[in-house]
């Protein structure tokens, strides 16, 4: 027997703990859902709850829950979670059945106004304590661009309508978009749509009345799975970073979810939280940095450790038409995994701005890794905001997002990218110090500017304490072995700016020319124009031979077209490791993986083994010569 950390640890003869699991096996439940079944039954097979809801409540560490083909108009709000990972509570569609959850309810009774324009008026005692259409958005870092934005939306045939400014906007000749416009009263919700050439009462449409669709009401409700569902219409809020974070699936500070094999589409603002709980100081920021370390602080106070929040694994979703973010975490996101998801159409609307708005946005990444993703039409594509160290941005798959594909901002590191395809007009914004790019091959620009006017903390290792706060003055960073893709040699020309507190935009490294202290580089390939550091050596340039890059999107496989030009076998690269990166000059910590052992970056973007004298420079080992198709996705 031995005592430890106040704990009485009994080394058990193996055939007992044996024992104890298969009890425990034997002991868990499979519950059944079904739109033909009663919630008055037992949820078994035979006689299976009618609502999920049900089921949850019936549900113990363990359990699983098993949801059969059908729509289901409700509300997952589950009362406990799992108490380990081998404990947890699974709700899981059946397999091979198509399993649809909505925010949303379907409304018939419309009547014509004019032209394309029809009006349905709801009683509000139809939305319960919840009316979207009095619920405005807004909070910290948010922009209403001057005019009303409400929760609630309005679809036809599952594709969502915009929200009209004025009602005189919904009354005209349907434009590019149909528009809709709410006016609630003291006892009626009035709706007025464009429903161009239909009748809506012989069509499918459906409005909001649900905040959420799974998420728990409180915090630490930790060990559930969700797997397989198809979750759309959600009334969600704003989601800074100093409030709650409501997804239209959320974790709510909570540790070890999986959210797998999903589509979650149509949130008004975030597809999946993994962010933080809410308080009384929700949304009181001041929009200042100060503001937002006091949100830190108090996370600490309230056990923000690796032991109480995050260690969530959000894998292989395809998740899209969210107007914040595809997937959002404050603070709740550490130590977590986000892996092989499709996310796309994030922030099209355009209907109002703020600071929160991407595929993935993520404040204080620590220990997270992001692998294998495929973001496209997210505006930003990814962005890590403050604190992040420990992450990795691997094998990811960026393109046609038009703010960029990666913004650090504030970070102080370490945090390591590789082997992605950054391939929008601006591949990498950095503002931030002690990231490590390898093997990346980015065909946009880098945008190099650094806001020195806010104290950002760094943290120990692998840790949610904090060891400091210091501005961000640039530099310390490592490129190695990545190519870079300029617009030709006519699109090189850049103005060369000096000052380091202006933003130096351009094709490949050059740009960092002006700040005061030099990239480590190393085995880098600059293509068309593109052009290397000042100082850079071991680097091969050619700026007047062409070299093709294309992506083919075909929907479910995407292709890259290249040229692969000889300047990538002349690339003087070696394998990049712990020991080649080095430790950072702020936090003085290593890159290295989340246990503390030392990582090796040797495997391309499709987890192909690469060479371990002289790997081939980009994200692609040995791809082959001239014009080559590479399956991307």
């Amino acid at each position: 027997m031995r005592i430890r950390e106040g704990y009485i640890r009994v080394r058990l003869p193996y055939f007992l703990i044996l024992l104890v699991l298969t009890a425990r096996i034997a002991g868990a439940r499979e519950y059944h859902v079904s739109t033909n079944g009663n919630d008055a039954g037992e949820g078994s097979s035979s006689k299976p709850f009618r609502t999920i809801s049900a089921a949850a409540q019936a549900a113990q560490p363990g359990d699983v829950i098993t949801v059969h083909a059908g729509t289901y108009r409700e509300r997952i709000n589950p009362p406990r979670g799992g108490v380990s990972d081998r404990q947890r509570i699974v709700y899981q569609a059946a397999r091979g059945e198509k399993v649809e959850i909505k925010g949303s309810e379907v409304i018939k009774n419309w009547e014509k106004v004019q032209d394309d324009t029809w009006k349905a008026v709801i009683p509000n005692s139809f939305f319960g304590n919840f009316n979207p259409y009095i619920d405005f958005l807004h909070g910290d870092w948010f922009w209403d661009r001057g005019r009303t934005n409400h929760t609630g939306a309005v679809y036809l045939n599952g594709e969502w309508l915009i929200e009209a400014a004025r009602m005189e906007d919904v009354l005209k000749p349907v434009g590019k978009d149909p528009l809709w416009f709410g006016q609630v009263d003291q006892a009626n919700t009035a709706i007025w749509a464009q429903f161009k050439g239909v009748n809506p009462n012989e069509q499918m449409v459906e409005i909001n009345v649900r905040r959420t669709i799974f998420y728990p009401e409180k915090p630490g409700m930790n060990y559930i799975t969700v797997s397989g569902f198809t979750m759309r219409h959600a009334a969600t809020p704003w989601s800074p970073p100093t409030a709650e974070q409501v997804g239209l699936i959320g974790t709510h500070w909570s540790r070890g979810w999986i959210i797998e094999n999903n589509i979650v589409s149509h949130s008004k603002c975030v597809g999946v939280s993994l962010g933080k709980y809410g308080d009384e100081w929700d949304n009181k920021s001041s929009n200042s940095a100060e503001g937002y370390v006091g949100t830190i602080n108090r996370a600490l106070a309230n056990g923000w450790n690796k032991e109480t929040v995050g260690s969530h694994i959000v894998r292989n979703n395809t998740i899209s038409h969210c107007e914040q973010a595809g997937i959002v975490g404050s603070l709740g996101a550490v130590f977590s995994s986000i892996t092989g998801n499709t996310i796309h159409d994030i922030y099209v609307q355009d209907l109002y701005h703020g600071c929160e708005q991407g595929g993935i946005k993520i404040h204080a990444a620590i220990d997270v890794e992001i692998r294998g993703n495929r973001i496209y039409k997210a505006y930003r594509g990814l962005w890590m905001d403050w604190m992040a160290q420990g992450t990795r941005i691997t094998g990811n798959l960026c393109y046609e997002n038009s703010a960029e594909d990666l913004y650090v901002e504030v970070n102080h590191g370490p945090f390591l990218v590789d082997n992605n395809l950054f391939l929008s007009q601006r591949s990498l914004w950095d503002m931030s110090e002690g990231g490590a790019y390898v093997h990346n091959l980015m065909t946009g620009k880098i945008d190099n500017w650094y806001d020195m006017s806010r104290f950002t903390p760094y943290m120990k290792a692998h840790s949610t304490s904090v060891a400091g706060k210091v501005i961000t003055k640039g530099g310390d960073n490592r490129f190695y072995n990545n190519i870079f893709v300029g617009q030709g040699p006519s699109g090189s020309v850049e103005k060369k700016e000096t000052n380091p507190k202006k933003s130096i935009k351009g094709f490949g490294l050059w740009v960092y020319d002006a700040r005061g202290s030099a990239p480590q580089t190393g085995g880098n390939v600059y293509l068309n124009g593109a052009r290397p550091f000042v100082t850079e050596t071991n680097q091969v340039v050619r700026a007047g031979e062409g070299a093709s890059v294309k992506l083919t999107d075909e929907g479910d496989h995407v292709f890259l077209n290249m040229t692969m030009d000889s300047a990538l076998l002349t690339a003087r690269t070696a394998v990049v490791t712990t020991e080649v990166l080095g430790k950072t000059a702020v936090s003085g910590c290593a890159y290295e993986n989340p246990d503390g052992s030392s990582l090796k970056v040797d495997r391309d973007y499709s987890g192909k083994k690469r060479s371990g004298k002289k790997p081939s420079a980009g994200p692609f080992e040995d791809p082959g010569d001239g014009q080559v198709k590479l399956k991307v996705w």
